[in-house]
C-alpha cells in the first residue's frame, strides 16, 4: 500500500493512542460487572467492545465507581445504563432513620421532583444517577456517587435543599453530567462521526438495509425459523433462511435489492450473526420493557417451571401473571433462564436477579405457581418458604394441572385391574403404530369399516366426518392424553383386531406374533370391554377441568366450581351409571360377537385360594370390585388433592363472583378476606372505607343490568373499568384485581417449552442464553415484537457502540 492510500484510510482516531488502564479489579464485589481488566493495544480501528450487561449491578449502593472500569469500555457501560435509566425501586415502606428526636425516611416523591435520583436499598441511601456515570475520580460527588446521602432532614428544606443544593448552578457537576448524558447518546454529534460525515443518500441506504435486515430476523423468530444456514458462501444453492429472505425481499423490490447482500458496502452488510443477535436483543428487551409498563405499580404472580433442552442444560421459565389497567388478565412469558442446579437459593437468586433488573419488587408479588417438586413447594427451605420470607403474602397455590395429573395417576395405580388395561393398552397402541406398514393397514382397515357402517346406516357422513387417523400414544405428562387413547381405542375397535389377527398370521417374528396373539385375546375379553368404556366415561367428565385448566384467563374461584363440578358429575356416575353402562358394554360385545359372562354366575377370584368361602356374583365383582373402586379412588384422591389452605381463601373470593346474579355476595366475608390475607394492601382507614363502598356496591352494581348478566370475576374486574364505576369502588377493585392475580395453573410454562423446543433443536443446539431468550419472548408474545417500529430500532442500534457506518 502506497503512503497516499495509507493517510486515506486514516481517520481522527488512528492519532490518539488508547490509554492503558489498570482498576482495582481486587476491591471489586462479586455483583459487579466481571468486564476483563486487560490492556489495550493501540490501533487504528477502533474495536468492538463485548460485555454482558445483564451482569451490571443496579443497586447503585453496590456497584463500583465508573472511573475504575477499564477505559475503554466506560462509553459502553455508561450507554447500556442509561437505556436501563436510574435505579428507582417502589418499595412499600422505605426503612426509619433518627434523626435527632425524629424518625425519618426516604420519600418515592423524590423521584418525580429530581429524575435523576436513585434510592439503593441495600445502604438506604441516595445517589445521582448522571453523577456517578462521568465521575473521573473518587474525590469529586463522593456523598452522591459512593457513599449515598441519606440525611433526610435536608431534603425538605426549603432553598437549602440537599438535593438543590448538589444540582447547583448552570456549570456545576451535576449539569455537566446531565450534558454529557444526553451527549453520549447523541451519536450524530460524536467527533469521528462529524469528522466523516456521509451524504444523506447514504445515510438513507444504510438505513434501507438494517431496516431489510431487522424485518427479515424479526419475521424468522416470530415463525420460530433458524436464521443461520449450514454453506452461506456465494456458491451455496441455500444459504440459510435469513439470507434468503433478505433474497427474496430484494427480488420483490428493487430498492431494496439495490442495497444489500453483493451490492452492500464490505464494512455495513448487517447480515453477521452479531448483528443479528443484536437487533433481536434490542427487540427482545422492547417486549420485555412494555410487559413491564403494562404491570405498572400493579401486584403480579410469578410462575416458574424447569426443563431440560436438548443440549441437556437447565433450563428455568419465569411467567409474570397480573391484571393490566384496563381490567383483563394477563399472563406473560418474560424470561428463560440456565440455572447450573436446581436448588431453592440458586433458583430464587437468578428469579431476584431478573426482577430487580427490571425494577419489579418482591413485596409486591402476591402469588408464587410451582409443581409439586420438594426444591419448590418444601415448607422450610423450598422456593415458596423462602419468598414468604421476603413478602409473607405471596401465596403458594401448587398448580392444580399437576395436583388432577397425580390425582389421575394415584388412582389408576391403587386398583390392579385398572392399572392392567391401561398397561394392555399401552402394549396394543405400541405394537400398532411402531411400524409404518401396521399403520398402513390400519388406515386401510377403518376405510372398508367406514365405508360399511355408512352403507348399513350406522355412520352418518358429512364434511369433517369419518376422518381416518391413527392411534395416539399415551404421554406421561399429559393425563389427557390416555383418554384420547382410549376414543382411539372405541372408534377403531374393529380395524385394530383386524391389524393385530394380520401379525398374528403373518408375523416376522415369533415374539411378535405372540405378542400380537395375547392383545388380541386381551382385547376381545368382556374384562377389557368393560374397563374401557369405564374409564371413557370416568376420563370424559375430568377431561374438561384438565382442558380447563390450560386457560390463562382462568380465576382460582372458577377453577374449584369446575373441581366441585367434577367430584359432583363422578358420585352420579357412581350412584345412577353402572345398569347404563353395564347394558351399553353388553350391546357392544354382542354387536362383535364377544363373549359375555354369565352375570348371576358365581364369581373365582384368579388370585385367591381354591378354597374361597365368600360367594360374589361375577355382577357384584364388576359393580363393587371394577366400577365403584375405580371411581371411588378417583374421588378420595381428588379430594384430598384439593383440599388445603387454599380452600378458606377461595370460600372468602367467592363472595365477589357475579355468578348467578351476585348471589354468594358478602360484606362480612369481603372484608374478612381483605382484612386476613391482604392487610399490607389496604390500610386501617381504607378497611373502613371498604366496607362503605361495599354497602353502595351492593345497591348500585350488584343490582345493575349489565352486572347480572355476568359469570366470572374476570368479567366482572373489565366491567368495572368500562362503566368507569372503579372510581367510585377503588378499594373494591384493588381487592378484585388481588383475586385474580392468585393463579391456578402453570400451563403457561408448559407452553413456554413447547416453543423452547421449536427454537433450540438438535441442529440449533449450540444456541447461547442471550440469544435464546430473545428469540422465545419475540416468539411468545408476538403481539409485542410486531408492533415495535423499525426506525426506532435502528437508531437504538446506532446508539448501543460506535458503528462504522452512519444511520443518523
Amino acid at each position: 500500500m502506497s503512503n497516499q492510500e495509507r493517510k486515506r484510510g486514516n481517520n481522527i482516531l488512528s492519532f490518539f493512542k488508547p490509554r492503558i488502564d489498570n482498576p482495582l479489579s481486587s476491591e471489586r464485589t462479586e455483583t459487579n460487572t466481571s468486564i476483563p481488566n486487560e490492556e489495550f493495544e493501540p490501533s487504528s480501528k477502533s474495536q468492538r467492545v463485548e460485555f454482558d450487561e445483564t451482569s451490571l449491578e443496579r443497586d447503585p449502593g453496590l456497584r463500583i465507581p465508573m472511573w475504575r472500569h477499564p477505559v475503554n469500555y466506560r462509553d459502553e457501560i455508561r450507554r447500556a445504563y442509561i437505556k436501563m435509566g436510574p435505579y428507582q425501586p417502589k418499595l412499600q415502606e422505605y426503612p426509619r432513620s433518627e434523626s435527632g428526636n425524629q424518625h425519618r425516611r426516604f420519600q418515592y416523591t423524590w423521584f418525580k421532583k429530581f429524575p435523576w435520583l436513585e434510592y439503593s436499598s441495600s445502604k438506604d441511601a441516595a445517589f445521582c444517577f448522571p453523577c456517578y456515570l462521568f465521575e473521573l475520580s473518587e474525590a469529586q460527588q463522593s456523598a452522591f456517587t459512593v457513599e449515598g446521602f441519606k440525611s433526610w432532614k435536608r431534603v425538605n428544606d426549603g432553598a437549602k435543599c440537599a438535593f438543590l443544593s448538589h444540582m447547583g448552578s448552570s456549570k456545576s457537576v451535576h449539569n455537566k453530567s446531565v450534558k454529557s448524558v444526553v451527549d453520549v447518546m447523541n451519536v450524530t454529534q460524536h467527533i469521528d462521526k462529524v469528522m466523516n460525515r456521509e451524504f444523506s443518500e447514504q445515510i438513507r441506504k444504510n438505513r434501507l438495509r438494517l431496516a431489510a435486515t431487522i424485518e427479515s430476523v424479526r419475521w424468522l423468530s416470530l415463525q420460530a425459523c433458524g436464521l443461520r444456514g449450514h454453506d452461506e458462501t456465494l456458491d451455496s444453492q441455500n444459504r440459510g433462511n435469513f439470507i434468503e429472505t433478505l433474497k427474496l425481499l430484494g427480488k420483490w423490490n428493487a430498492s431494496i435489492g439495490d442495497v444489500i447482500l453483493e451490492k452492500a458496502p464490505g464494512n455495513a452488510k448487517y447480515t453477521s450473526p452479531d448483528v443479528q443477535k443484536e437487533i433481536l436483543h434490542i427487540i427482545g428487551n422492547r417486549v420485555r420493557n412494555k410487559i413491564r409498563d403494562e404491570i405498572g405499580d400493579s401486584k403480579f404472580c410469578i410462575l416458574v417451571d424447569e426443563a431440560k433442552d436438548v443440549s441437556n442444560k437447565e433450563q428455568m421459565a419465569i411467567i409474570l401473571r397480573f391484571v393490566d389497567v384496563h381490567g383483563f388478565l394477563r399472563e406473560r412469558f418474560f424470561q428463560i433462564v440456565h440455572v447450573h442446579d436446581t436448588t431453592a437459593a440458586t433458583l430464587k437468586k437468578e428469579i431476584c436477579d431478573v426482577l430487580t433488573r427490571y425494577n419489579l419488587e418482591i413485596h409486591n408479588m402476591r402469588g408464587q405457581g410451582y409443581d409439586g417438586a420438594s426444591n419448590m413447594s418444601g415448607a422450610f427451605n423450598g422456593l415458596q418458604a423462602l419468598f414468604l420470607k421476603d413478602c409473607p403474602y405471596a401465596y403458594y397455590v401448587h398448580c392444580f394441572a399437576h395436583r388432577l395429573q397425580l390425582a389421575l395417576v394415584a388412582a389408576a395405580e391403587n386398583e390392579i385391574s385398572i392399572w392392567l388395561f391401561f398397561s394392555n393398552m399401552t402394549t396394543i397402541v405400541n405394537l400398532v403404530t411402531s411400524s409404518a406398514k401396521r399403520n398402513a393397514e390400519l388406515q386401510s382397515a377403518q376405510v372398508n369399516e367406514i365405508a360399511h357402517s355408512v352403507v348399513v346406516g350406522e355412520r352418518e357422513t358429512g364434511r369433517g366426518a369419518n376422518q381416518i387417523g391413527t392411534l395416539h400414544r399415551a404421554g406421561t405428562t399429559r393425563w389427557s392424553s390416555h383418554f384420547e387413547s382410549i376414543c382411539d381405542l372405541i372408534d377403531k375397535y374393529n380395524a385394530i383386531i383386524n391389524v393385530l389377527e394380520n401379525i398374528v398370521t403373518d408375523g416376522s417374528s415369533t415374539s411378535m406374533r405372540g405378542e400380537a396373539g395375547g392383545s388380541l385375546i386381551v382385547m376381545k375379553s368382556f374384562d377389557f370391554i368393560f374397563i374401557l368404556h369405564l374409564m371413557h366415561k370416568i376420563m370424559g367428565i375430568t377431561d374438561l377441568l384438565c382442558r380447563a385448566l390450560q386457560h390463562k384467563s382462568l380465576d382460582i374461584i372458577n377453577a374449584m366450581d369446575l373441581v366441585s363440578t367434577t367430584k359432583a358429575l363422578l358420585l352420579t356416575l357412581r350412584n345412577d351409571g353402572f345398569d347404563i353402562l353395564l347394558s351399553y358394554v353388553k350391546s357392544f360385545c354382542t354387536r362383535l360377537d364377544i363373549d359375555i359372562p354369565d352375570m348371576s354366575a358365581h364369581y373365582k377370584h384368579s388370585s385367591r385360594s381354591c378354597r374361597q368361602r365368600d360367594t360374589i356374583t361375577v355382577e357384584h365383582h364388576f359393580h363393587y370390585d371394577i366400577f365403584n373402586t375405580a371411581i371411588d379412588f378417583q374421588l378420595e384422591e381428588l379430594n384430598s388433592r384439593f383440599s388445603d389452605e387454599t380452600v378458606e381463601l377461595l370460600m372468602l373470593s367467592s363472595a365477589l363472583d357475579p355468578k348467578d346474579n351476585f348471589n354468594w355476595f358478602n360484606i362480612d366475608k369481603i372484608c374478612t378476606l381483605a382484612e386476613k390475607y391482604y392487610p399490607e394492601d389496604f390500610t386501617e382507614q381504607e378497611m373502613h372505607n371498604l366496607r362503605c363502598q361495599l354497602q353502595h356496591y351492593e345497591l348500585n352494581v350488584v343490582c345493575h343490568e349489565k352486572f347480572q348478566k355476568m359469570s366470572t370475576i374476570s368479567e366482572l374486574c373489565q366491567g368495572l373499568f368500562e362503566t368507569k364505576k372503579l372510581q367510585y369502588y377503588n378499594l373494591i377493585d384493588k381487592l378484585i384485581r388481588l383475586v385474580l392475580t392468585l393463579h391456578v395453573s402453570t400451563a403457561t410454562t408448559e407452553r413456554a417449552f413447547s416453543a423452547m423446543k421449536h427454537m433450540k433443536t438438535v441442529l440449533r443446539n449450540r444456541m447461547g442464553e442471550d440469544f435464546l431468550t430473545d428469540s422465545m419472548i419475540i416468539h411468545i408474545e408476538r403481539e409485542f415484537a410486531a408492533s415495535i417500529d423499525s426506525d426506532s430500532i435502528i437508531d437504538e442500534y446506532y446508539t448501543l457502540k460506535n458503528r462504522r457506518s452512519q444511520l443518523q
